[in-house]
């Protein structure tokens, strides 16, 4: 009995360590791995946000900016002005424009009851109290009322030539710039490849770290200029089928009131 408690103490004491020292490694290992985890995961916490502030650093404008001065300026520079340029006018032609809209009925019901309450006078006073080139065009075969139908008429006609040359004022800058932005980006695209071809000769060698500066400009400048051409046609597009519209409102705003003033000669009022 007492062997049998001795050999039970006897592993006990043997196979306790053993049984501590498996949970301490146990424990170690868990541990490190822990810490593994930790060390690893502050090292890829840093690379992401570092990623994230160069992508966020990396904006458009950077990207463009970086892309102008990799095209050189002295190329690039003619092609941004032609697009400034292009964009100003259209700016300021699609405002003039918007501004130039009339509603043409409306103004139609006021003339009609202005004939009838005052006359002529009195439907003068209502067009040139409104903006717009059917209002002017009005006022014009208004002002030739007392010289027959015919006369107002060929004063609408040919005071609605005028008013259709001031709606497409700047227009053929517009498409100037069209034109030469594409141009000035195959320039570029010549002297990129000149400056190439120069290189090699030069160096005697052909290999990619020679040839790539000009080829970059070469190909930077037409991106560039067909860029510019694709905006500028756009608005000049825009800008086209707007005047387009416009022109339409006043040819059908000058029967209506050739209408509206043969109504009242006949009833004479």
């Amino acid at each position: 009995m007492r062997k049998l408690i001795a050999l039970f103490m006897l592993a006990g004491i043997l196979f306790v360590p053993v049984f501590a020292n498996a949970q301490d490694a146990a424990a170690d290992t868990t541990a490190a791995t822990e810490e593994t985890q930790a060390v690893e995961e502050p090292a890829a916490s840093p690379t992401m946000v570092d990623d994230e502030i160069v992508a966020e650093e990396q904006s458009f404008h950077q990207i463009i900016k970086e892309k102008f001065i990799e095209g050189d300026p002295v190329y690039m520079t003619p092609v941004l002005i032609c697009l400034i340029l292009g964009l100003a006018i259209a700016l300021e032609r699609i405002i003039t424009l918007n501004l130039s809209t009339t509603n043409t009925k409306k103004l139609i019901n006021k003339i009609e009851e202005a004939l009838a309450s005052g006359g002529v006078e009195a439907a003068k006073d209502v067009t040139k109290s409104t903006k717009g080139p059917v209002a002017s065009i009005f006022t014009q075969g208004l002002m030739r009322y007392s010289e027959g139908i015919e006369m107002v008429e060929k004063s609408i006609i040919a005071y609605g030539s005028v008013e259709m040359g001031r709606l497409e004022k700047g227009l053929v800058w517009i498409s100037l710039f069209i034109s030469l932005a594409p141009m000035l980006g195959f320039m570029g695209t010549v002297i990129g490849m000149i400056f190439a071809f120069d290189t090699i000769e030069a160096a005697g060698d052909i290999s990619p770290s020679i040839v790539a500066g000009g080829i970059k400009i070469a190909l930077l400048t037409t991106v560039a200029g067909l860029i510019v051409a694709i905006i500028l046609q756009l608005f000049y597009n825009y800008l086209v089928a707007k005047i387009d519209s416009l022109v339409n409102d006043m040819e059908d705003a000058s029967i209506s009131l050739v209408d509206v003033l043969v109504k009242h000669k006949l009833t004479g009022k």
